[in-house]
This record gives C-alpha cells, sequence and structure tokens, in this order.
C-alpha cells in the first residue's frame, strides 16, 4: 500500500448536488426552495428563536431567582505543595509574591492557600485566604499566617 494508491471506501464519497442546474437535474427551477415568500430569497429567512409572531419561549418562561455569579469574588487557589517548590525558606507570601513566583496568573479578589501536599519551608503567609489544612501544616513546619481583613462589600 502506497499514499498514491489510498482511496476512500465504496459509498463514503458523494456527488456534490448541483442546484440550480436545469430542469432535468431534479433540482433546477426553484432548487428545492419553493416558490415565492421569505425563506425561498437569498439572504432570507427568520432568526433564531422567532416563531412567525408567537410570544417566543425564551419569552413565555418566567424569569425568577436572582444568580450571584456576576457579584461574588474570583479567588486563586494554590496548594501548600506549589508554595514549598517556588519559595526558599523564611519568604513572605502574599498576593504579589504570587503573582511573581507565577502561582497566581490574571487578576484575582483574593489567595486561597488549601493544604494539598505537604510544606517543610518557614514561611510568613500574609493577606490570603487560609483553610484549616494548610494553617495546620503551615504552623507545623514554623511559619506564621496573618489573614487578610474581611471586606464589607
Amino acid at each position: 500500500m502506497n499514499l498514491h494508491s489510498l482511496k476512500p471506501n465504496r459509498g463514503a464519497k458523494h456527488r456534490v448536488k448541483r442546484l440550480g442546474c436545469g430542469e432535468s437535474s431534479g433540482l433546477g427551477k426553484t432548487s428545492g426552495r419553493g416558490h415565492k415568500g421569505q425563506k425561498s430569497r437569498s439572504g432570507g429567512g427568520v432568526r433564531p428563536g422567532f416563531e412567525g409572531g408567537q410570544m417566543p419561549l425564551h419569552r413565555r418562561l418566567p424569569k425568577r431567582g436572582f444568580n450571584n455569579i456576576r457579584f461574588q469574588d474570583k479567588i486563586a487557589v494554590v496548594n501548600v505543595s506549589s508554595l514549598n517548590e517556588r519559595f526558599e525558606d523564611g519568604d513572605t507570601v502574599n498576593m504579589e509574591t504570587l503573582k511573581q513566583a507565577r502561582l497566581v496568573k490574571g487578576t484575582y479578589d483574593a489567595v486561597k492557600l488549601l493544604g494539598n501536599g505537604s510544606i517543610e519551608k518557614k514561611l510568613t503567609v500574609e493577606g490570603c485566604k487560609v483553610s484549616t489544612s494548610a494553617k495546620e501544616k503551615i504552623e507545623k513546619a514554623g511559619g506564621t499566617i496573618t489573614e487578610a481583613e474581611k471586606s464589607s462589600k
């Protein structure tokens, strides 16, 4: 078998329907669009969701409830194991140093440290939210934590 001898399977390729190519083609004259009307014209047709003047479904259904997603804080998550890899003994961990260490990319309202993995280095954590397990591990390694003040939004 060579590249030049490869062929698609029988029946895998179809002839392109040539619309508007004479009456004898079976799809001449109106080309399967019927006679007159909005859908027969080029560029014609209705927008998605249009129901012929009937009140569309998205307007018939009730809009209820409140969704907090646009108001909630965007929180970056960092594991204790990655702090152990990127920081030296005695370093300070805050939003700026986490961005410099490329553990936090983009804009976030807060950073939360999670206790996934282990830590052996003595770190000073400032202005970050810390989970209970992460707090135990950092303090066990000899580090200190000063958590961020809760903002009243």
